[in-house]
């Protein structure tokens, strides 16, 4: 909406025109030459409350513009048009710090109204990328940050991993779904333990979660991976289940890892995912920087069919 004129007459008070129905035909005065834009967008077509637009840019002049957005906003703001009254606020706050005065008469009730439509957009945003159950970060939040960290805009080195629950349909199905949401909760908790600065864990889908580990070199990525997987195989279960015991299974791999031909970072965790589950679980499965082979971290490292289960999740490697 644009308002089209802030009109007074004599004992009346301000009035503004929204959006012409199709039966109105409203006239927008033509901006003069030399029209000043501060905010954005033109102040001409409602520099005053009945005067005439001007290209002068006196401090007088530009106070009877601020004026006439002052009047806008508060306007626009008993209609709970917030937006629109944000953009008339930021407007008459443009044109008076160019003077380098203070702003007079701006409604106290319209910052109010406008510092929390901020907030609340933040509020929103904040939530959008979040994950519901877990209260971590969520798929969209990974994809962006994944998306910065590949264009290079940041600068560091950064490993990734996949986690997925081991057999969590039996959980559900033993335990029941109210049981499972909470396992999913408290592993976030154990998995977000000692992450770089900058890490995070998000969930990707399901009982998977994404770990991203920036500023890392592969090796100590392995090494912080195992012992999230080592935290959660020690978790105390019990104290949820007399019988429940939980574990994970991980894949590590590096933005721009070749190990996976085409698929970089989190394509190659997947796959090595696959292979720590195909390798007996509860492992963390990673390619090895100097002779290029797939090995499981820690104690899993001596398990047999580990070449086996690389070759099918690698087969053109």
């Amino acid at each position: 909406m644009r308002l089209a004129g802030l009109l007074q007459g004599r004992g009346s008070t301000a009035v503004t025109t929204a959006e012409p129905t199709r039966s109105e035909r409203v006239e927008t005065p033509a901006s003069p030459p030399n029209t000043t834009v501060t905010c954005g967008f033109p102040t001409s077509p409602i520099v005053g409350l009945d005067a005439v637009p001007s290209a002068e840019t006196s401090a007088d002049s530009r106070a009877d513009q601020a004026r006439a957005h002052e009047a806008a906003a508060e306007v626009l703001a008993d209609r709970g048009d917030w937006r629109r009254a944000y953009h008339h606020l930021k407007a008459a706050v443009s044109l008076v710090r160019d003077e380098q005065t203070l702003p007079a008469g701006v409604p106290d009730q319209l910052r109010v109204e406008v510092d929390r439509l901020r907030r609340e957009r933040a509020e929103a945003r904040e939530q959008s990328r979040r994950d519901s159950l877990t209260a971590t970060w969520n798929r969209r939040y990974l994809d962006e940050r994944l998306g910065t960290l590949r264009d290079g805009s940041e600068d560091a080195a950064v490993c990734v991993a996949l986690a997925d629950v081991d057999h969590f349909k039996q959980v559900n199905d033993t335990h029941g779904h109210a049981l499972g949401d909470e396992v999913l909760r408290r592993l976030v908790d154990l998995m977000s333990e000692g992450l770089p600065e900058d890490g995070f864990c998000a969930r990707y889908g399901g009982e998977e979660f994404a770990l991203v580990l920036p500023g890392l070199e592969p090796a100590e990525a392995v090494r912080v991976c195992e012992e999230a997987r080592a935290r959660v195989d020690a978790h105390p279960w019990h104290e949820i289940a007399e019988d429940l015991r939980v574990t994970v299974s991980v894949g590590v791999a590096c933005l721009g890892d070749g190990g996976c031909p085409g698929s970089p970072g989190l394509d190659a965790a997947d796959a090595l995912l696959y292979v720590a589950k195909r390798a007996g679980r509860n492992a963390v499965a990673y390619r090895d920087g100097a002779d290029g082979e797939v090995r499981l971290a820690g104690a899993a490292g001596g398990r047999r069919g580990i070449a086996a289960a690389a070759r099918r999740a690698f087969p053109s490697a």
